[in-house]
């Protein structure tokens, strides 16, 4: 337990920038958020097709555990990200994250690993249920990082 507070308490410097940070209101629909743009700063579209999408990044420093490896935090959210976009691209509208399951194979380096994601739909029943399938490779050696399901569910409408 100590260790884990430990690994998860802010120095003094770190948590002086993190206050200085102006973070404006999230327009929904209009802007992405902190939060989204933390995460998905760098990534590339690579390909998209109705219900695929494919993408690819460095791994950076902000998405990585203490060893140097893109942390499994940051690839269960590129997960719950890139399925939803692939969703998007299938034409559906927002739908909410219900399930995940992720299998994590190998790991991907800092500044040495290049990934690439895969995301497909795999499927709706009805109008407000879809499945996603999300593959992150090593895109050199092509070797599975982790592979991940995805259910979403809603039929929300936008009030803007």
């Amino acid at each position: 337990m100590q260790e884990a507070r430990e690994a998860l308490t802010v120095g003094a410097e770190p948590s002086r920038i993190l206050t200085k940070l102006d973070v404006l209101p999230h327009r929904a629909g209009y802007d992405a958020s902190f939060y989204e743009g933390f995460a998905l700063r760098g990534v590339r579209v690579d390909s998209i097709s109705p219900g695929r999408l494919s993408c690819s990044f460095k791994v950076p420093p902000r998405l990585t555990d203490k060893n140097g490896n893109l942390s499994v935090g940051a690839i269960a959210n590129l997960v719950d990200e890139v399925g939803g976009a692939a969703m998007h691209a299938d034409g559906h509208h927002m739908k909410v994250s219900v399930d995940m399951s992720i299998s994590f194979l190998s790991n991907a380096e800092l500044h040495q690993d290049e990934v690439e994601i895969t995301a497909r739909v795999i499927g709706h029943r009805g109008k407000y249920y879809t499945g996603t399938h999300v593959l992150l490779r090593n895109k050199a050696s092509r070797e599975v990082i982790a592979e991940g399901r995805h259910s979403l569910f809603g039929n929300l409408k936008s009030r803007i």
